[in-house]
């Protein structure tokens, strides 16, 4: 059988994510009770990096380790593939020498090409277009503080970017709402993101009406990566989209705040929300590693009892 891919939220059902989250929590107390768990002995992931990495290498890297793997590093200036060797040959012969590849790249169509070639599966770590793996553990992160997510409504304050695109999707499949507030001429692209206008999902001109009820608000920066000579641009056009305690106070009184991280305070979130009571970035970023590892496992082993 083909290898099963992680390249966009949408490529699991609700089922196998109600399955993720749970195998999540389990593997997490392990890890909090000291309990070693190796499931993925001797097992090598493949860590390919064009764009920058904190949380990504990190919770990977640590995460298979953790699982009783091997990472092994790659980054595209220091390999063939920063020398033009075509994406479907590495594929052909870096999945011949591993169990599992996590590629963070620019465009998603990378990751497809990769995938298309590759005799293992391939998770998308980061791409222009889509972050699965940030809101598989966002998703998670809400669900261990506030339980279910289905039915909650979920503010996007922003950037139509990456992240959006992947709680839109979120949001299709587990059957919640996203309130989508962004500057004018930032507006998302239903296509780019891969869902249709369904119900699942409203845009909001005023960012204090998106957030007005909501379950939980949650932002980017203003600039990703690869947008850097936008910058200036952004600055002016952003300015009344940063998330402030005025801001909260017209979601509901026990909403959650999410950042994906790395945060700019004073731009996209003031520091008085990010640093906050409402505020879980620690625990989302946290996160990262063990819904990571619930992943990999479901990837490489499927479906595990104990």
């Amino acid at each position: 059988m083909p290898p099963k891919h992680y390249l966009q939220f949408k490529d699991f059902s609700a089922d196998e994510y109600a399955y993720l989250f749970e195998r999540t929590a389990w593997i997490k107390r392990k890890f909090k009770n000291y309990e070693p768990w190796h499931p993925l002995f001797d097992r090598t992931l493949v860590m390919i990096f064009e764009k920058a990495s904190t949380r990504t290498r990190l919770s990977f890297e640590a995460g298979i380790q953790q699982l009783g793997g091997f990472a092994v590093y790659l980054n595209t200036r220091d390999s063939q593939l920063g020398r033009g060797e075509p994406v479907e040959d590495a594929a052909e012969v870096i999945s011949r020498m591993s169990d599992l590849v996590m590629i963070r790249t620019f465009e998603q169509e990378i990751v497809e090409r990769f995938a298309a070639r590759s005799r293992v599966p391939v998770i998308n770590g980061l791409t222009n277009e889509f972050h699965p793996c940030q809101v598989l553990a966002d998703v998670y992160t809400y669900i261990e503080h506030r339980g279910s997510i289905r039915g909650k409504t979920v503010a996007w304050i922003g950037d139509a970017n990456n992240m959006c695109h992947t709680w839109l999707q979120a949001a299709e499949v587990l059957d919640f709402t996203v309130h989508v507030s962004t500057p004018p001429g930032y507006a998302i692209d239903p296509q780019l993101a891969g869902v249709t206008p369904n119900g699942h999902y409203r845009c909001f001109d005023d960012p204090m009406e998106a957030a007005r009820g909501a379950d939980l608000v949650t932002t980017d920066v203003w600039t990703s990566m690869g947008f850097e000579h936008e910058t200036d641009d952004r600055l002016c056009a952003f300015a009344d989209w940063q998330v402030d305690a005025a801001m909260m106070a017209q979601a509901k009184p026990d909403a959650l705040f999410m950042h994906c991280l790395p945060a700019h305070r004073g731009e996209e979130v003031s520091a008085d929300v990010i640093d906050g009571p409402q505020s879980v970035v620690w625990d989302e970023a946290e996160n990262r590693l063990h819904a990571q590892k619930a992943l990999m496992e479901y990837l490489v082993l499927g479906r595990m009892d104990g």
